[in-house]
């Protein structure tokens, strides 16, 4: 299935039905009087992150979306009957932004999560609403109230525990499908990820998510390059991994570029715990390992694990790295919720 997570769709809610001029007309009974019933409400354009999906393909090829306009009212003071909902299945970690790419109208960030983006337009009033009793037989009705419509930009970011970064050919799908059953495209070429991966990677008893997006390069946040446009998909994960190839020159420049942008790039994606692996230690010896490390180490401020993904060298101990931020992001996640439903409980009421 080919991968898409940005795409801009037209969305319409379901105008109301308009109302009804009846007259109640029956043997042995003399002026009835009106009995023409009101127009039904127009559907909602509702949006649900549904469990299973992992890319916005069904919104590539129809971009049109409008829900069911509501049904006319009828006579005997029968109203019309609502217009259907228009439901929008999408993945979790789906985004709603107004056309300008930059008000976020929605984020799905849950399972079963469910918000009305439009809602209906009401239906209009029957003749019978407007029975006074000074007018006692009006023969007017009102038309429904016309639905909402926008365009609106779908943009999906993935939800992993820990995302891969690192300049283009720094092994990051090499240790994608080391360490999962994931099978990325990989060669000895820069960009061979145009996409991003996913892999469930288990540590012990215990498994995370990890997602691999394509390489970054120097101003990829100005949109160079292709990893600029992936860069959402790192947002929400707990951790990043960090990898340098350690058979360049520079490892050193290799670090501080992509440091730079992520920081530049904003997302809070800078202060995310990062774990530092020299990778492809495999093709260098013991000399040129310790020096980059050390060069890496002084730049970094932070230790350095040496890795090897084709290898296998490793491997284990940067997963439980990983897995131990991991287990703190959740555990202070967990006491967050739980101090806000203390809160809540407990709040003091407030006095009228």
């Amino acid at each position: 299935m080919k991968f898409l997570d940005q795409c801009k769709i037209f969305l319409k809610s379901g105008d109301g039905g308009p109302g009804a001029v009846a007259f109640r007309r029956e043997k042995f009974i003399e002026h009835g009087g009106p009995n023409g019933g009101n127009g039904g409400r127009g559907g909602d354009v509702v949006i649900v992150a549904v469990e299973g999906l992992n890319t916005l393909i069904d919104y590539r090829y129809q971009q049109h979306f409008k829900a069911e306009r509501g049904g006319h009212g009828m006579g005997k003071s029968r109203s019309g009957a609502h217009g259907q909902d228009m439901v929008l299945r999408v993945p979790v970690g789906t985004q709603v932004l107004d056309e300008d790419q930059e008000t976020v109208l929605a984020d799905l960030t849950e399972e079963g999560q469910r918000v009305v983006l439009l809602k209906g337009g009401d239906g209009g009033f029957g003749n019978e609403h407007f029975k006074t009793s000074t007018n006692r037989a009006p023969r007017h009705s009102t038309p429904g109230w016309p639905g909402a419509e926008r365009w609106v930009w779908l943009r999906l970011k993935l939800i992993a525990d820990a995302g891969l970064v690192g300049l283009p050919n720094a092994g990051k799908s090499t240790f994608l499908a080391a360490v999962s059953r994931a099978r990325p495209k990989i060669a000895d070429y820069p960009f061979t990820t145009l996409v991003p991966n996913l892999g469930v990677v288990k540590a012990g008893e215990e498994e995370f998510v990890l997602a691999d997006i394509p390489g970054l390069i120097e101003g990829a946040h100005e949109g160079r390059g292709i990893g600029t446009r992936f860069l959402g998909h790192v947002e929400r994960t707990r951790v990043l991994l960090h990898l340098v190839d350690g058979t360049q020159e520079d490892v050193q420049l290799a670090y501080r570029t992509i440091r730079r942008e992520l920081k530049l790039y904003g997302g809070g994606l800078a202060d995310k715990p990062e774990v530092l692996c020299l990778n492809k230690v495999d093709a260098l010896t013991p000399e040129e390992v310790e020096l980059k490390r050390t060069k890496l180490r002084r730049s970094a401020k932070r230790p350095v694990y040496l890795l090897s993904g084709a290898a296998g060298e490793g491997v284990q101990e940067v997963l439980y790295a990983l897995l131990e931020h991991i287990k703190a992001s959740r555990e202070a996640e967990g006491e967050e919720a739980r101090d806000r439903a203390y809160k809540a409980r407990y709040a003091p009421i407030p006095e009228e």
